[in-house]
């Protein structure tokens, strides 16, 4: 055995401990792992007692029910505080620490709280303010990376020769094209509908505006693109894009995907940075829809769509990522909350989504964004300034962490206009403290 290679001793072999151990072990920490359930399969190697038997020089948790089980229970979880983390699933006195971490772990990253009964908001969402970390005020840390910090350092207090490898912090900007144009694309029924619209609604400026765009005489306002893409190139940043084809609806504002005009933006962006599929609104929950918004953009960039992320963050568990997983889909990045920033599955990195209904683990990377500018805008009523405070508190956050920092932004707050004024200062800022 190497150094580098550690033993868990446990009762059962679980796939939910198997997993969360290839997490905080594997992912975080970097070693090569095994699980015995067998003391012959003992050896003179640093080995984690995860059981209840009595193992001389182990290092011993004590285990949670929760690893062992199948399905879901509604569980009272209390919380204390260890090293300055909030920390639950306490255990008994004599153990190496005092939770059990990899059932903690599993606990918030598996997202095990949405899976039991809760009132949605009125998108059918899952509420930061009904989260285990909202209600205990750890939403804006990455306990899971933090923890794991921890277990090493009391892992190599007992074996000094185990050698970690840990991630190195980054940062992804990721851009969601909800409204890339403000007046093409809109179809003619919709473009004659806007025009009254300004009138009776008394802006004549805004009629005018937009018949200078349709007539090709000015730039539509929403495409601010270049400016986008230049901050990206001077900053040497990881970028994605993510564009909606769906219908109209009352959510659903896009431009219609057979204009030419948005496909060619679509295909000019495709070519320079992975872009991924914006599900419309009512596709979260529709695979139908989902699969034919799918091959719409597929057409488009001629290629095979593997990155999604649901408008409005309009997502349920489990049945939005099975359905992810079942039509190929291999990256998401969904994972993070509407109406709060900070860590919605308490980890700051991408991670396999776990299925609970399936006691699976499956192939489907989910990539989570710890701040959207909507949040900040529309949910917290921020000015650019409190905003600030409240990004950077999560990129040094997620930098300690050695985590993946990504933020979610829109072309339309960074529109050069006295309403998203300091807004385009802001972004110029996080994309310069964000660097690695």
């Amino acid at each position: 055995m190497h150094p580098d290679q550690i033993k868990i001793f446990a009762g059962i072999d679980s796939p939910r401990l198997r997993y969360i151990a290839g997490i905080i072990l594997g992912d975080i920490l970097g070693l090569d792992w095994n699980i015995i359930t067998d003391e012959k399969d003992i050896d003179n190697v640093p080995l984690i007692n995860y059981s209840s038997k009595t193992i001389p020089g182990s290092f011993k948790i004590d285990p949670s029910p929760l690893l062992s089980e199948t399905g879901i229970s509604q569980t009272e979880i209390s919380v204390s505080h260890w090293k300055g983390l909030p920390v639950f699933f306490e255990s008994k006195q004599d153990q190496d620490i005092p939770f059990d971490i990899f059932a903690s772990s599993f606990y918030l990253v598996s997202r095990y709280e949405e899976y039991q009964g809760f009132i949605p908001d009125r998108h059918g969402r899952f509420a930061a303010s009904l989260s285990l970390a909202f209600k205990k005020d750890f939403l804006n840390i990455p306990v899971v990376d933090l923890w794991a910090g921890e277990l090493a350092a009391e892992l190599e207090k007992k074996y000094p020769h185990l050698a970690f490898s840990f991630s190195n912090y980054d940062a992804l900007l990721t851009i969601d094209s909800d409204q890339p144009f403000a007046y093409l694309g809109k179809g003619m029924i919709r473009s004659v509908g806007g025009f009254f619209k300004d009138f009776i609604s008394g802006v004549p400026a805004k009629a005018g505006e937009r018949f200078r765009v349709l007539t090709h005489k000015e730039n539509d306002p929403f495409e601010v693109y270049d400016y986008i893409t230049g901050n990206i190139a001077e900053n040497n940043t990881m970028a994605k894009f993510f564009f909606p084809v769906g219908r109209y609806s009352e959510y659903d504002k896009n431009p219609v995907w057979t204009n030419a005009r948005y496909r060619s933006l679509m295909k000019k962006l495709g070519e320079r940075y992975i872009t991924g599929l914006h599900p419309s609104y009512y596709a979260s929950d529709n695979v139908r829809k989902f699969r034919m918004e799918r091959e719409w953009l597929s057409s488009i960039m001629g290629r095979e769509i593997f990155q999604s992320r649901f408008h409005f963050i309009r997502m349920k568990m489990p049945g939005s990522y099975k359905m992810l997983a079942a039509e190929g889909i291999t990256e998401d990045y969904s994972m993070g909350y509407p109406d709060q920033p900070g860590f919605r599955a308490g980890i700051a990195r991408p991670y396999l989504f776990y299925d609970l209904t399936e006691e699976k683990q499956t192939s489907l990377k989910l990539v989570p964004f710890q701040v959207m500018d909507a949040t900040l805008v529309q949910y917290m009523n921020l000015d650019p300034q409190d905003a600030e405070e409240v990004i950077l508190k999560l990129i040094n956050i997620t930098r300690k962490a050695g985590g993946l920092f990504v933020s979610l932004w829109h072309n339309t707050i960074l529109l050069n206009t006295p309403e998203w004024k300091g807004w385009r200062t802001l972004f110029e800022k996080v994309l310069d403290m964000q660097k690695p």
